[in-house]
Parts: C-alpha cells; sequence; structure tokens
C-alpha cells in the first residue's frame, strides 16, 4: 500500500531544521556517486503551460523519485506531485501532494548551500524577494547561521513590509525592509535572490567581499538574477553541474559574455557536502550556489516527510497494482 498525503497534512510535518538535515543528506549521497537528473521541461503555447519533471536515486536514505509538475495551462495555476519510491524494492512508498513543502525543501538546498559556502561568523543576510519561496530560503538559512541582521527587499512596498513585519516577529534578527536591492546588498555576509526577474537584481560592486550569495529565482537560460562579474568573481557552485550550460541563466549569460567558461565550475554542492572538493578557502572569496531545484531535495524531503507522516499516523493508504500482476491478470 501507498501512502498519499494531502498538501495539508504535509504542511507543519517537518521544521527547518528537519528538511535541512534530509537534503544536506541527500546531496553528501550525490557527492558519494547518487544519481540525479536536471529538469526536463515540455513546453505548451496554446493554452500556455509547462509541464515539468526531474527525479534522484539516493540510496542511503533508501528513497528515489521525484517531482512532476504543471504550471499555467487553462488553470493559470501550478500542481506538484511527488512519488517516492523504495530504493530497494522499487516498491512505491508515497505520493505527497507537494505544494506545501517546495519552499522547504528548496530552501533547505540554499541552507545547505550557506553551511556549506558561508563564512562560519556570517550574521548578515539581504533577502531580494519577498514571496514563498524567500520565506523559505530566509527561514532554512536561520538554521544554519546565528543571524543578527535581515534586510529584504522587493519592488512592492507592501510586500516588502509584511515580509520584514513576519520575520522581525518570529526570528531574534534584526529584520527591516529597505528601499532598494543595493541597500540590501550593501555589506551583507549572505545574499539571497528569490525573483522572477529576467535581468539581475543584484550588481557584482554592491556584494561585499567574502559574501555568499545563493541565486534560486531563475532556471532558464534566457534569464538571470546574476550579472556577469558577480559569476566571473566567485567560486561559483551549482546544484548540478549539467544545469550549467542547459538552464543556469547566469553562467550561460556569463559565458556568452566571454567573462568565464565551464572550466570555471567550481564544483556541485554535492561535491563539497562530501568533502570531495573544497567549499570557501578564505573570508575573502565570492561565493554563489546557484540553485535550480533537483531531485535531490525533492527524494530527501519527501522520503523525510514519508517517515513523519507513518510515525504520526497520518496521509491514506491507495493500492498500487505491480506489473507481475496488472500486466498478466493474475
Amino acid at each position: 500500500m501507498t501512502l498519499f498525503l494531502t498538501s495539508e497534512e504535509v504542511s507543519g510535518l517537518a521544521t527547518p531544521t528537519e528538511y535541512v538535515e534530509a537534503v544536506r543528506r541527500g546531496y553528501r549521497e550525490r557527492g558519494e556517486g547518487a544519481p540525479a537528473e536536471p529538469r526536463e521541461r515540455f513546453m505548451r503555447e496554446e493554452p500556455a503551460g509547462m509541464l515539468t519533471s526531474y527525479g534522484a536515486l539516493l540510496p542511503e536514505t533508501g528513497a528515489m523519485g521525484g517531482y512532476i509538475y504543471a504550471a499555467g495551462f487553462g488553470s493559470e495555476d501550478a500542481w506538484f506531485v511527488t512519488p517516492i519510491f523504495d530504493a530497494d524494492s522499487g516498491e512505491p512508498l508515497a505520493l505527497l501532494d507537494g505544494a506545501s513543502m517546495n519552499p522547504y525543501k528548496t530552501g533547505a538546498a540554499g541552507a545547505v548551500g550557506v553551511d556549506a559556502l558561508a563564512r562560519e561568523d556570517a550574521r548578515t543576510v539581504a533577502v531580494i524577494g519577498s514571496g514563498a519561496q524567500a520565506r523559505g530560503q530566509l527561514r532554512a538559512t536561520a538554521t544554519v547561521r546565528d543571524l543578527e541582521t535581515v534586510r529584504v527587499f522587493s519592488p512592492t512596498v507592501e510586500n516588502r513590509e509584511a515580509f520584514a513585519s513576519e520575520f522581525d516577529d518570529s526570528l531574534s534578527a534584526d529584520v527591516r525592509a529597505v528601499e532598494s536591492a543595493a541597500a540590501a546588498t550593501e555589506g551583507a555576509d549572505i545574499v539571497i535572490t528569490a525573483t522572477t526577474a529576467s535581468e539581475p537584481v543584484v550588481e557584482s560592486a554592491d556584494l561585499a567581499a567574502g559574501a555568499h550569495v545563493t541565486a534560486m529565482g531563475q532556471y532558464h537560460p534566457d534569464k538571470r538574477e546574476l550579472d556577469a562579474d558577480t559569476i566571473a568573481r566567485a567560486t561559483y557552485v551549482p546544484d548540478l553541474r549539467k544545469r550549467v550550460t542547459e538552464d543556469a541563466g547566469s553562467f550561460i549569460a556569463a559565458m556568452e559574455a566571454g567573462a568565464v567558461n565551464e572550466a570555471d565550475v567550481h564544483a556541485e554542492l554535492g561535491d563539497v557536502v562530501a568533502g570531495e572538493a573544497p567549499g570557501r578557502t578564505d573570508d575573502e572569496g565570492l561565493t554563489v550556489f546557484d540553485s535550480g531545484g533537483t531531485g535531490i531535495e525533492t527524494v530527501a524531503a519527501g522520503a523525510m516527510l514519508y517517515e513523519r507522516a507513518r510515525e504520526e499516523g497520518l496521509g491514506t493508504e491507495i493500492p498500487f497494482a505491480p506489473a507481475s500482476e496488472a500486466l498478466t491478470g493474475r
């Protein structure tokens, strides 16, 4: 029997710390050789929409699966489905409505990047963006560094002020809204970009020496949140190396500008987490984690949520017929 979990059941089932721990383990497995592939997208013009999927197999976690979601089309909405299979038997363990876990598992990937690449004494954070993904990134980042100051910018005054008010109440840090991206990033130890922008929202000149940047808002070859100078300055670490020439828009634009080439990719995040490649090597350098979304954090988080649900007696069991029965009628 396979466990089906609704978005409501998934919501609140695990803490940000638990998401980060599960996702860190998943990236360590990736660094040790676990297979994972970047997203594939199928586009339709009328009605306009996108069908996306990606997957990973995590042997130590004991799970495999991924994400498949539809966005746009006639409903002009998005629907996230997460299947989780047993990595040993191949049997389907769970089917999750993946919407409510999305900012948590993506935020956890960003936090693993922060923990691997930011300075140990990083205390000041700039957040560019104020939506659900920006919230997820900040919640998770606060579990890996003792934050003192957070500055948030988004173009809509009401949104950035609401974000600041929410986190000023929930975090021990001083959280305030500012009037520009430059004001947010000035002197920041950690910079998080979580936007839908097509052009850079952060300029290299505004980034302090020793800063770390988590860029997670774009995964399109023609869209970018960071300028070419930032990519050229940085120790550049993507979630998956194969993404770099497929949909890592900031890196692709920097290559087209002649600022970098593929040899300038330092390592995948999993390589750093597993100790196969160094992370930050000095206090003055700039580091960038380019997070486009992978099956690694999805499977790691989904497997963790499945275990929590079993412990708490949540979910509905649904039958799946094995092919040996369904195809033969036996």
